[in-house]
């Protein structure tokens, strides 16, 4: 009697309902022990692979799989895998996930990732299509060893993204990925379209003054608190009625809304973190219904603005801190939290996060932040979770 062997099967053929269950009825009419199975469908056609233990000179079970495979319209292939004792734990115990979101993501772009992955000791155990409308984002699955190098991987991938003007992040595959419980987001230039403070600005014929002081802060050419002091105290004698006037001009960042909609529908809670004011901060807040929001609070004096600020100012180290007690308030760490945002006052809350996103960011963002996303919409941000198109469409 032969040794007992591992054999992969190997089907495929156009897709429909039945195969897989026809087969494993089969397998398991012949009493096969299952080591492994793996499918998937790629434009209605099929790849479905089993591997199985059987002995060297049982030949039925071969011929049975030859005629269902006839019988279902599809090819199959046999083939015997080296090493029983390692099938079963063929999977490394080193998974990394690395997401390419680009508008039009060409074979060029997954050339180069699929080699940066070898070179550097990691092997592709997976590809999916996060995008659902044209190929925008890509996930592929690593699998490495103790000799695979990530961070050297990381950094030629980054290169690639400069090359290639693709987003790139590679992330740890595991439960700490998927088990993202808060995000807290910047709101200007992140959650909206504008900078308030330039808006209120243009409002009062002020804005050159206020757009020159808002563009070295956020390139962190000057200190944040002082920046918005001075910003302020051009807003001074303002009519309160600035606020609806800046709100009736607010565009929320195309994809927002669905970023919002699809995080709370899977139980995530949501934070806005500005270095803007609560007077425009809060009634995006409430329209969204996200369940925490922070900003500064501009003084009103006998329905005017009096060019000062009162309480502590949201600047780049209090929006950290808020981060961190809001990650305590809801009893998470923070490998569960997500953080968005743009400017360099963002740049300790995004150091602290989990996740840390730079969306659309200025350039001296862009080369700290271990993330970046430049694409257009905010929803982008949910391939970078491994969540596809299809997994939210009906959120």
């Amino acid at each position: 009697m032969g040794a007992p062997e591992a054999v992969l099967v190997t089907l495929n053929g156009p897709d429909r309902p039945g195969i897989t269950a026809e087969i494993s009825r089969l397998l398991a009419d012949a009493g096969s022990e299952l080591l492994d199975v793996e499918q998937a469908v790629t434009q209605d056609f099929l790849n479905l692979n089993f591997v199985i233990v059987m002995r060297a000179d049982d030949k039925t079970l071969l011929k049975d799989l030859l005629w269902k495979a006839r019988e279902l319209g599809v090819n199959v292939d046999f083939k015997i895998v080296p090493g029983l004792d390692r099938v079963s734990t063929r999977r490394s115990h080193h998974s990394w996930a690395v997401t390419l979101v680009q508008p039009n993501l060409g074979a060029q772009v997954l050339a180069s990732a699929a080699a940066a992955a070898a070179k550097h000791g990691f092997n592709i155990d997976k590809i999916e299509r996060l995008s659902g409308a044209g190929l925008s984002s890509l996930e592929l699955i690593l699998g490495g060893s103790d000799k695979s190098d990530p961070q050297a991987l990381r950094i030629e991938l980054l290169a690639l993204q400069t090359e290639h003007g693709c987003d790139v992040a590679l992330q740890r595959e595991g439960l700490l990925r998927r088990s993202k419980r808060l995000v807290v987001m910047d709101m200007d230039s992140t959650l909206i379209q504008q900078e308030v403070i330039d808006e209120m600005a243009r409002c009062i014929g002020v804005y050159d003054q206020v757009a020159s002081v808002t563009h070295r802060a956020m390139n962190g050419e000057l200190p944040f608190d002082e920046a918005l002091k001075a910003r302020v105290l051009l807003l001074k004698g303002a009519p309160v009625s600035i606020f609806q006037d800046v709100l009736e001009k607010i565009e929320l960042t195309p994809g927002a809304e669905k970023l919002v909609r699809v995080l709370k529908r899977l139980g995530y809670r949501l934070a806005v973190i500005s270095g803007g004011f609560v007077q425009v901060t809060e009634p995006i807040r409430a329209r969204l219904g996200l369940d925490y929001g922070f900003a500064n609070t501009l003084e009103v004096e006998g329905g005017k603005l009096t060019g000062r600020v009162t309480g502590p100012i949201v600047n780049r180290q209090r929006k950290a801190d808020l981060l961190e007690s809001l990650a305590q308030t809801e009893r998470i760490s923070l490998d569960q939290v997500i953080a968005i945002g743009d400017g360099a006052n963002d740049l300790d809350m995004l150091a602290r996060a989990g996740l840390g996103i730079a969306f659309r960011a200025k350039k001296v963002v862009q080369a700290q932040a271990k993330y970046t996303l430049n694409q257009t919409n905010l929803d982008a941000v949910l391939y970078l979770l491994g969540l596809s198109d299809e997994d939210v469409r009906d959120l």
